[in-house]
C-alpha cells in the first residue's frame, strides 16, 4: 500500500501539488497553470509529480480547479446549487492514472432569479473546506467572499452552497491598470501613496458613481500632483468599494461575512467592508483549499 496521497489545486496561472502523509503536508511542488499547459496538461502533470513517483505510485490523487475546465485536462461537470459537500464530491470525474485512482473535482453552477447562469471552479473547494474547518459556518446563513480575479460572493446555509455571484473586479482592475490611459502600468512602489489612493477610492465609492469617478485616476495625476502609486490605489479602492455597494443586496439575513484568500487582498476587502459599516473575518485560502481537498469521505 502506498505511503502517500496527492492533492492539488490547478488554477489558470499555476499548479500546486501537495504530498500528504498521515494527514499532513509532507512536500509541495509547483507546475504550470492550465493557461500555459493547455492541451499538454497530462504531460505537465506528469512532469510536476515525477520526483514523487520514485517513491512509488500515490494511493490516491485528487485535483480541483481548472484541471476540470473545458479547456483543462479532463472536463468535470458542475454540481447544481444548492449543493452539499457530498453533492459536489459525487459529481467528480474519476479515472486511472498510471495505476492511481485520480479524481478531478466538480465545479458549482447556479442561476440567479433573473435567469442568468453563473459558475465557479476551485473556489467551491475552499468554501467546503472552510465549513469543515469552522463548523459554525455550516450552521445558519453566511456570506463567504473569495476575492481574486473573479470574486465570488457565495451564500451558504446549513452546510449548503445556496447561490453565488461572480464579480470580475480583479480582471477589470488589471485591465485598467495595465492597458488603459487611467492606470500607471506598473506595480506600486510607495505603499503610503497607494494606501492614500485606496482610501480616497473607497470614499468616492460610497457615492455609488463608478463610471463618473474613474477618470480621476488620470486627471488627478495631471492636475493635482498625484503619483502613479496613488492612482493604482485609487482604482483599487474605487472598484472594490463599488463592488461591495452593488452586492450588498445579498447580505440580507446573513449572520456574518467571511473572507477567504490571499492575506493582503482579504485585508483590502476587510477595510472596504468596514468603510461601509460591515464587519468580516478572514481565513487562509491555502488552509481552506487543503481542507476541501482532504475532506473525509463521510463529510456532509
Amino acid at each position: 500500500m502506498s505511503s502517500y496521497d496527492v492533492v492539488g489545486d490547478w488554477g489558470t496561472s499555476r499548479l500546486r501539488l501537495f504530498r500528504m502523509e498521515q494527514g499532513q503536508v509532507a512536500a509541495r511542488r509547483e507546475g504550470p497553470g492550465i493557461a500555459e499547459a493547455g492541451a499538454n496538461a497530462a504531460q505537465a502533470f506528469a512532469q510536476t509529480i515525477a520526483p514523487w513517483l520514485e517513491d512509488g505510485t500515490p494511493g490516491t490523487i485528487r485535483l480541483c480547479g481548472m484541471a476540470g475546465a473545458r479547456d483543462g485536462w479532463v472536463e468535470a461537470p458542475y454540481a447544481d446549487c444548492p449543493a452539499t459537500a457530498q453533492d459536489w464530491r459525487t459529481a467528480a470525474v474519476r479515472f486511472d492514472w498510471q495505476g492511481a485512482p485520480l479524481s478531478i473535482l466538480a465545479g458549482l453552477a447556479c442561476t440567479d432569479k433573473d435567469g442568468v447562469p453563473d459558475v465557479m471552479r476551485g473556489e467551491e473547494t475552499q468554501i467546503f473546506g472552510a465549513m469543515h474547518r469552522n463548523p459554525d459556518l455550516a450552521q445558519g446563513r453566511h456570506l463567504i467572499v473569495l476575492p481574486g480575479t473573479h470574486n465570488k460572493w457565495s451564500l451558504v446555509e446549513d452546510g449548503r452552497v445556496v447561490s453565488f455571484r461572480t464579480v470580475p473586479t480583479g480582471e477589470l482592475f488589471a485591465l485598467l491598470r495595465d492597458q488603459s490611459t487611467l492606470g500607471p502600468k506598473a506595480a506600486p512602489a510607495d505603499a503610503a501613496q497607494e494606501a492614500e489612493g485606496f482610501a480616497e477610492g473607497l470614499g468616492r465609492a460610497r457615492e455609488g458613481r463608478l463610471l463618473t469617478s474613474l477618470f480621476a485616476a488620470r486627471a488627478k495625476r495631471l492636475r493635482a500632483g498625484r503619483s502613479p502609486d496613488w492612482a493604482a490605489g485609487y482604482l483599487s479602492g474605487l472598484l472594490i468599494g463599488c463592488e461591495i455597494a452593488e452586492v450588498r443586496a445579498l447580505l440580507g439575513g446573513v449572520s456574518g461575512i467571511t473572507l477567504i484568500g490571499d492575506q493582503r487582498l482579504c485585508a483590502r476587502y476587510a477595510e472596504a467592508l468596514e468603510a461601509q459599516g460591515l464587519s468580516s473575518r478572514s481565513l487562509s485560502g491555502d488552509d481552506c483549499v487543503l481542507a476541501g481537498l482532504t475532506l473525509p469521505e463521510n463529510a456532509a
